[in-house]
C-alpha cells in the first residue's frame, strides 16, 4: 500500500484550514509549502508521493516556475487547482497535459477534490502492484532476464561452461540473444577482469578482415601507417567473441584455426607469431553443420569451435518472459525519456504481446517497446502503440471461456510473483483458500519453482 503523504504547495496559504480538515479526515498525512521554493526543499527532504498545488493566477513566467518544480516522468503524483482561465495559456495546458495526474479549477468543491485524490492514491497503488514482479526479472548476476524454466535451464549451462576455458558454439535465431549468452559467460567466468571483444563476422570487409582480425605491421600494404593489433590480440587475458561465425569468408577460416590450435597470430606484414591468452566464443544463426556438408565451413574449424554448445531458446518458445522483458525494457528506455510520462502497459498490450510470435526476437520485442514509448500520448501503453493491433483483434477470438482460463493463469502467476511465491499470501491476495489455489497451481501447470 502507497503511504497517503501529501504536499500542498499554496502560495499565500489560501484555504489551508479548510482543505487540511477534509485532508486528514481521509487519512493524508499533510505538509504545507507557502511557495514553491520551501516546496522543492520539502521535496528534497520528506518521502512524499503526492503533490497538490493550489493556485491563484497563472502567467508564463510562473508556468516555467512550475515546471522546474514538476518534472514530468517523476514518481509523484500532481494534482493542480487553479482558475479556469489559467488553461487559456498555452504553455500551462501544455505542461498540464504533461505532468499533472489531475486538475480541479474553481470553485473549489472539496468533495471532488478528494475523489480526485483518491483515484491518484489507487493509480499509484496499481503502478507499484504492477512494478513489483520486475524486481523478479532484473537481470541476475549473468546479466540475464526471464524466470521461464527454459531460461532457468539456459543459466546453468552457462555456469557450467563458463568454469572452463574450452571454447563454446552458441546456436540460435537472429535476435535472440546469442550475445547476451556470450556476455554471460564471460561475466561468470575466471576472465572476468578481462576484456570482451565482440566481432561479427558477417559485417568485416573481406578485403580487410585479414588485418581486422590480426593485425599488420606498419608499410605492410598501402594505408598501412601504422602498427595495428587486431581484435584478436586486443581480446588478451580476456574473451572474444565471434558473431556469425558462419559467415567469416573461407580463407580467413584456415587462419582461424591454426590460432585456435596454437594460440598464436602472424600479423600481415610480421615475420614471426605471437603468443594470444584468449578464449574463443563463437554464434551462428545458421546450423554450422549444414554449412559443413555443403563446403561453405571448415569441418575441422566446426569441430574444434564446437567442444561445448548451447542454444538460446527464441521469444516464441518462453513467452513467459514476455512481461518481464518488456517491463525491463520500459524501465531501460524511461531512464532515457525524462520527459516521458508513461506509467507501463495496459492489460490490452500485455496480453497482444503475449500472444504475438515475436519472429525478431528479443530485439524485436525491444524495439517495439521503445518505439511505442516515444510515440505513444497516453499514460499506458497499447497494442496500437507496440503495432500488435491484429494480434489485440485475435487474441479477442479465442472464445469467452479461452479468454478467462488466460486471466485466470496470469492473475495467479503474477500474484505468486508478487508475493516472492508465498502460496498463503497469494491465497489471501487472489481471495481463495490455499487449497483452491493449489488446484488452480496444478490446473494452469503452475509450479512454485517457476515465476512468470
Amino acid at each position: 500500500m502507497v503511504a497517503r503523504r501529501l504536499l500542498c504547495v499554496a502560495p499565500g496559504g489560501r484555504q489551508q484550514s479548510l482543505l487540511e480538515t477534509h485532508l486528514r479526515a481521509e487519512a493524508w498525512e499533510v505538509s504545507w509549502a507557502v511557495d514553491l521554493a520551501t516546496a522543492r526543499r520539502l521535496q528534497q527532504r520528506l518521502d512524499i508521493g503526492f503533490c497538490l498545488l493550489l493556485l491563484d493566477r497563472v502567467d508564463a513566467a510562473l508556468t516555467d516556475e512550475i515546471a522546474a518544480l514538476v518534472a514530468p516522468g517523476s514518481e509523484v503524483q500532481w494534482i493542480a487547482v487553479f482558475p479556469s482561465r489559467a488553461l487559456e495559456l498555452p504553455s500551462f495546458q501544455q505542461l498540464v497535459l504533461e505532468a499533472f495526474f489531475d486538475y480541479h479549477t474553481e470553485p473549489l468543491d472539496p468533495s471532488c477534490l478528494l475523489q480526485i485524490m483518491a483515484r491518484a492514491h489507487r493509480h499509484a497503488c496499481l503502478r507499484a502492484a504492477c512494478r513489483s514482479p520486475v524486481s523478479a526479472g532484473a537481470p541476475d548476476g549473468l546479466g540475464m532476464v526471464g524466470k521461464s524454466d527454459t531460461m532457468a535451464q539456459l543459466r546453468r549451462q552457462i555456469q557450467k561452461v563458463a568454469a572452463t576455458e574450452a571454447p563454446v558454439l552458441i546456436g540460435g535465431e537472429s535476435g535472440s540473444g546469442k550475445e547476451l549468452a556470450a556476455q554471460a559467460i564471460h561475466r561468470g567466468s575466471a576472465r572476468f577482469g578481462g576484456p570482451f571483444v565482440a566481432v561479427n563476422c558477417g559485417a568485416i570487409v573481406p578485403a580487410l578482415a585479414q588485418s581486422e582480425l590480426f593485425g599488420h605491421e606498419r608499410g605492410s600494404f598501402t594505408g598501412a601507417m601504422a602498427d595495428r593489433r587486431g581484435l584478436i590480440a586486443s581480446a588478451q587475458g580476456g574473451t572474444l567473441f565471434l558473431d556469425e561465425i558462419g559467415d567469416l569468408p573461407i580463407e580467413l577460416q584456415t587462419n582461424l584455426l591454426r590460432f585456435l590450435q596454437e594460440k598464436t597470430i602472424q600479423r600481415v606484414g610480421a615475420t614471426r607469431s605471437l603468443a594470444v591468452d584468449v578464449r574463443v566464443v563463437a554464434a551462428s544463426h545458421v546450423d554450422l553443420a549444414e554449412a559443413v556438408a555443403s563446403g561453405k565451413f571448415r569441418e575441422d574449424l566446426y569441430y574444434r569451435l564446437h567442444v561445448l554448445s548451447i542454444t538460446v531458446p527464441p521469444l516464441r518458445e518462453r513467452k513467459e518472459d514476455v512481461p518481464i522483458l518488456a517491463q525491463h525494457f520500459y524501465r531501460r528506455c524511461m531512464a532515457e525519456l525524462s520527459r516521458t510520462r508513461v506509467d507501463g502497459f495496459s492489460r490490452q498490450a500485455i496480453g497482444a504481446m503475449l500472444t504475438h510470435d515475436w519472429p525478431g526476437n528479443v530485439r524485436e520485442l525491444f524495439n517495439r517497446v521503445q518505439r511505442a514509448l516515444v510515440m505513444t500520448d497516453s499514460r499506458l501503453v497499447s497494442p496500437a502503440d507496440l503495432e500488435l493491433a491484429g494480434e489485440e483483434r485475435e487474441a479477442a477470438g479465442v472464445g469467452l471461456d479461452a479468454a478467462r482460463t488466460l486471466a485466470e493463469r496470469d492473475a495467479i502467476r503474477l500474484t505468486l510473483d508478487r508475493v516472492g511465491r508465498n502460496v498463503t499470501h497469494a491465497a489471501r491476495e487472489l481471495g481463495v483458500s490455499r487449497m483452491t489455489l493449489y488446484r488452480l497451481m496444478e490446473k494452469h501447470h503452475i509450479g512454485l519453482s517457476r515465476a512468470l
